[in-house]
């Protein structure tokens, strides 16, 4: 099965939009909201090389980036095949 983390924060358009697209292509992805857990956003900042913004999207270790990315592979027809389908 395909790991699939995001790493959000309340009250943000760009991970609803990126949450909304993962739910509609994996019933399994976990959310981390770096509000909640200072642990959660340090973890967040080493696995992204640094990247502070939300969301940060990791799909079976690899950092994919924020939403425009994760939007951008939905385009090119890549998304489904990161995910297993």
């Amino acid at each position: 099965m395909t790991e699939v983390v995001i790493y959000t924060r309340p009250g943000c358009g760009y991970c609803s939009l990126a949450k909304n697209l993962l739910a509609s292509k994996t019933d399994d992805f976990k959310e981390y909201n770096i509000w909640a857990k200072d642990e959660y956003k340090a973890e967040m900042l080493k696995r992204s090389g640094g990247a502070s913004t939300v969301p940060q999207v990791f799909i079976d270790g690899d950092h994919i980036g924020g939403s425009d990315e994760l939007y951008a592979l939905d385009r090119a027809g890549h998304l489904d095949a990161l995910l297993g389908r």
